[in-house]
């Protein structure tokens, strides 16, 4: 076959040049441009986080969808609802959650950190007075310093630190000022979030129209195909795999809760709350979660608390080699070498959000090489015959 060689047309070599003229701009003005884009990206926020939330309210919205006004029969007021009613269901379902889950852990880690405060006063206050009621303990304490408290003056002490008080007022009202605004700030910026993603979701079909036109107006068939196949992988993959880890780690947390119970052990629904939550990170976050539980039952029991450390042990052995490979591993169709090596890399990029996320990205990656290679694989490219069970390659 013969090369084919461009063509420098006048309409290439303009774009060609448009294209250079842009890339110099980028290089010589990057500062300007890399604050710009920041202050961009800060300003946009809210749409950012509405949009990540409309894409988490939409995988429970669309399960109610399946289930409402689908029939036939339905009326037409049925069906005409069936869209707001739904996003309410969803948004309601997801604060229920939230809810449930907060009524669980504050009150209890509130009554943990009380018990935990009160006997640590129980210790040390009565060590201290016995210390200073005690003659031998005083004699061994230097002179210069039993002088010191003897002929200190206390009044004049204290007006100083009325004084260092009061002149340190100014700050702290611009402290609790900032505070106070960046919190009304915060509220705003998730109420727009919140607002946005209702928009996004009441009309995501007519939003989803619009983006098609735009690439198959701009850009090539072959790229416009491309795009739109790496989109429906990474929305199955992200799909599948936020189904799958809140299912398992809501199994985890109702076993923990469970065994907790049957053991007798003290703070289980909390615990079984924040194990289930924690274990939306995946491999990680149980372990987490047993952290803080392992801590509040020591302040109880320390036996207790090793037998809560045992039991989590077997459970996350159950959990790890029997539930996580059915609910999570197989549907995102990840090796376990991959997820561990995604959650290490995401979380020394990113912390927490980088191990949520490691895990749906790498699996993107993953699948779209592996269906490359298995179209490379059959159809070779020196003619040969191909293998694919689709039938011929184009």
């Amino acid at each position: 076959m013969e090369k084919q060689h461009t063509v420098w047309t006048p309409k290439l070599l303009l774009r060609l040049g448009i294209a250079l003229f842009l890339l110099y701009l980028a290089i010589h003005y990057w500062a300007a441009f890399s604050a710009f884009a920041l202050k961009a990206l800060r300003a946009a926020k809210p749409l950012v986080w509405g949009c990540i939330l409309a894409y988490l309210v939409n995988i429970l919205m669309v399960f109610y969808e399946r289930h409402y006004g689908k029939k036939a029969s339905a009326s037409l007021l049925v069906r005409k609802s069936r869209r707001p009613v739904c996003l309410l269901l969803a948004f309601l379902t997801l604060f229920g959650i939230a809810t449930a889950i907060v009524s669980l852990v504050i009150p209890e880690l509130i009554s943990a950190l009380e018990l935990i405060v009160d006997r640590i006063l129980k210790v040390v206050v009565p060590l201290l007075e016995n210390l200073l009621e005690n003659p031998d303990f005083v004699r061994f304490l230097p002179e210069e310093l039993l002088e010191f408290l003897n002929t200190m003056d206390w009044e004049s002490r204290l007006t100083q630190l009325l004084s260092l008080i009061t002149e340190g007022l100014g700050a702290t009202v611009i402290i609790a000022a900032d505070t106070v605004f960046s919190l009304i700030s915060t509220l705003v910026s998730l109420l727009i979030a919140v607002i946005f993603s209702v928009y996004v979701l009441l009309s995501k079909e007519k939003l989803l129209c619009q983006f098609g036109r735009l690439c198959r107006r701009y850009l090539r068939p072959s790229w416009n195909a491309k795009l739109s196949h790496v989109l429906h992988v990474a929305n199955d993959c992200f799909h599948r795999y936020i189904v799958g880890q809140c299912l398992e780690a809501a199994i985890l947390g109702v076993l923990c809760t469970v065994g907790m119970l049957l053991l007798g052990l003290p703070y289980a629904p909390m615990i079984g709350a924040l194990i289930g939550v924690t274990a939306l990170i995946p491999v990680a976050g149980a372990y987490i979660g047993a952290l803080v539980g392992v801590f509040l039952i020591l302040t109880i029991s320390p036996v207790e608390a090793l037998v809560f450390l045992v039991f989590l042990v077997v459970l996350q052995q159950f959990e790890g080699n029997i539930i996580y490979p059915k609910v999570v591993g197989s549907s995102i169709g990840l090796p376990a070498i991959w997820v561990l090596a995604a959650i290490t890399v995401g979380g020394g990029l990113s912390g927490i959000v980088g191990m949520l996320l490691g895990v749906p990205i790498t699996s993107i990656v993953y699948r779209l090489i592996e269906e490359d290679l298995e179209q490379k694989d059959a159809c070779p490219p020196q003619g040969g015959a191909c293998t694919s069970p689709d039938g011929p390659c184009a």
